[in-house]
């Protein structure tokens, strides 16, 4: 039977997710757990098998326009299918019932953390790119590429949550001058394979529940549609304090840290969120890219 209350939670965050292209994992798994009680592993198991559904739309569409890095892809893919269908099975071996349940938690916990913490260095990492030469030959670095997916394989195996926000920072990193369109799409395509081998670990093993994942996929498709319309509606600046803010408060729920942890995560996490976001905007690499990939024209050079 489809659950009313999930296919509107799920419609929320699929908002969220066509607002601001972060994975809906770090915002629907913790409100399955914290919101509706559903236990950690059935959490991350039916939001992963869900995500498998939704993550070859937004590739599909990169992959037609070509912003996708194959090479980049490759060498992520090899890194993150089997680490992912390995993060599975660490997980299974930690332990049954409330123990297991437990672990799941803490480690979601500290994946959001970590995403948050992603969140509010991202702009950082972009503002950096300022001046560097984005047409320049991309070298790929083979053996740095692959931890990166072993990496975030391994967390979407546990904690469903790093399939897009985790693996984007760690490539601005290795790759500053990858441009973002490519970095996006690529991003996106070689999530597919990856959640598609947690999602068969936990089809397999974990504790998969079809009428939770079918009740998200209902709600979270029409909201990812409806919002990637009407996305400039929404500037980045905003949203991104709410999601961090968000997101430290469910982590430090999920790690039962007490008030003071609480409102220190939030006061350092959300501070800078809200500082980068009034900051930033005034630097041009900010500027939205139109879908052609050319600069928009000043209006003084029209």
């Amino acid at each position: 039977m489809l659950n009313f209350p999930i296919i509107l939670a799920g419609f929320v965050v699929g908002i969220v997710v066509g607002l601001t292209g972060m994975g809906g994992g770090a915002l629907m798994t913790p409100i399955l757990v914290l919101g509706f009680g559903i236990d950690p592993l059935s959490a991350v198991s039916s939001d992963i098998v869900a995500s498998l559904i939704m993550k070859p739309v937004g590739g599909g569409v990169h992959w037609r326009r070509g912003t996708v890095n194959w090479k980049l892809v490759g060498w992520l893919v090899a890194g993150s299918v089997p680490s992912a269908f390995l993060g599975v099975l660490v997980l299974r071996s930690m332990g049954e019932g409330l123990a297991l349940q437990g672990t799941v938690k803490t480690s979601l916990g500290v994946a959001l953390l970590v995403v948050a913490t992603g969140l509010v260095i991202r702009p950082l990492l972009m503002r950096k790119r300022n001046g560097l030469d984005e047409n320049a030959p991309l070298v790929v670095r083979p053996l740095l590429t692959v931890l990166i997916g072993i990496a975030g394989g391994v967390v979407v195996g546990i904690t469903s949550v790093g399939s897009g926000s985790l693996m984007m920072i760690l490539l601005l990193l290795l790759y500053p001058r990858l441009h973002m369109k490519q970095l996006v799409g690529t991003d996106l395509v070689q999530a597919v394979p990856l959640v598609g081998s947690a999602a068969i670990g936990h089809l397999l093993f974990g504790s998969f529940d079809f009428q939770l994942m079918t009740s998200i996929v209902i709600g979270a498709i029409p909201g990812v549609f409806l919002a990637a319309r009407y996305s400039s509606k929404a500037p980045d600046r905003v949203i991104r304090p709410i999601l961090v803010l968000v997101l430290t408060s469910s982590a430090m729920k999920l790690l039962h840290a007490g008030n003071f942890a609480l409102a220190a995560a939030i006061l350092v996490l959300g501070g800078s969120a809200v500082a980068w976001s009034v900051w930033l905007p005034r630097s041009p690499s900010n500027a939205p890219v139109p879908v052609s990939g050319k600069p928009t024209a000043h209006p003084s050079q029209s």
